[in-house]
């Protein structure tokens, strides 16, 4: 499989069968250009504009939206409700975690998870590879939260996602915190253009930061 990153929560992830978008963001508000990009699947972790515009996604994808258990193109999807905030959604709503499989390999992409799952949690989710998680802190998990959720899932690999830097839209996104802070705090962290793995590049990897750049 292959993963790169589009901006912001989103990724495409391209695996032998299918092609999945996470989060895809209203180029206007986040300041990225969205990539015209055809897809099998979009997941949406909740309705905001800067992670639910999958009409800008070509082709014909199953949206999923919802928490539950999907199935396309021999990649299977489990959606958790989770809360954008410390306060069950009392502050910013719900959101949902994807557990994303195919090819051996689980991904788990956060969207704009802003609490720390519990144990019971973390157990329900079950082995994940892949940890796609928020780190810019604000809106989401702050960057020490993002470390302690990485430690309680310990994956082999962690890509942090919606952090700040020069390219976002500052006058919606200035107080997330840019991704060096999470490295630090993570002891470093390899930079990439993308990602290709197959499930035998996994093994003996544990808790290994990738950022991923945007091209």
């Amino acid at each position: 499989m292959k993963i790169k990153y589009l901006g912001h929560a989103s990724f495409l992830l391209r695996f032998k069968t299918a092609k999945l978008i996470t989060d895809p963001f209203d180029p206007k508000m986040v300041g990225l250009p969205f990539p015209r990009q055809e897809a099998d699947i979009v997941t949406i972790s909740h309705q905001h504009e800067d992670h639910n515009r999958a009409d800008l996604v070509k082709g014909e994808p199953l949206v999923i939206d919802l928490p539950g258990e999907y199935e396309k193109k021999g990649v299977r999807i489990k959606g958790f409700l989770t809360y954008h905030d410390k306060k069950k959604g009392a502050e910013r709503g719900e959101n949902i975690i994807f557990k994303i499989e195919s090819e051996g390999i689980s991904i788990l992409h956060c969207g704009d998870l802003g609490h720390v799952l519990s144990d019971e949690q973390v157990e329900a989710l079950g082995k994940v590879d892949i940890l796609l998680v928020p780190v810019g802190g604000f809106y989401t998990i702050e960057p020490e939260e993002a470390v302690e959720l990485v430690n309680k899932i310990e994956p082999a690999i962690v890509i942090p996602m919606h952090y700040n830097h020069e390219k976002l839209n500052q006058k919606v996104f200035s107080a997330l915190k840019p991704v060096e802070k999470f490295l630090e705090l993570m002891g470093g962290g390899e930079r990439v253009k993308d990602l290709s793995l197959l499930k035998s590049d996994l093994e003996g990897r544990e808790k290994e930061v990738i950022v991923l750049e945007l091209s």
